[in-house]
């Protein structure tokens, strides 16, 4: 599968297996990472959420332009 429905479905797989891999490898930390998140103001963690849709729209328009490190 290529092209957009290919791209999307390679995203969203690599989001669960990064995911996942947090419960995985520290469950008992995501207790605590959860809990601090719980209590950050509503405000803050928009702020952090659009830092991440963000840096991810960044990652995804290097991506598609063809970004080399040669």
């Amino acid at each position: 599968m290529t092209g957009f429905w290919g791209a999307l479905l390679l995203g969203l797989g690599l989001c669960l297996v990064l995911e996942g891999l947090v419960f995985v490898v520290l469950p008992r930390r995501l207790d605590a990472i959860l809990d601090l998140v719980a209590r950050m103001p509503q405000a803050t963690r928009r702020r952090i959420g659009l830092g991440m849709v963000a840096v991810g729209v960044g990652m995804v328009w290097i991506v598609q332009r063809g970004f080399t490190l040669d």
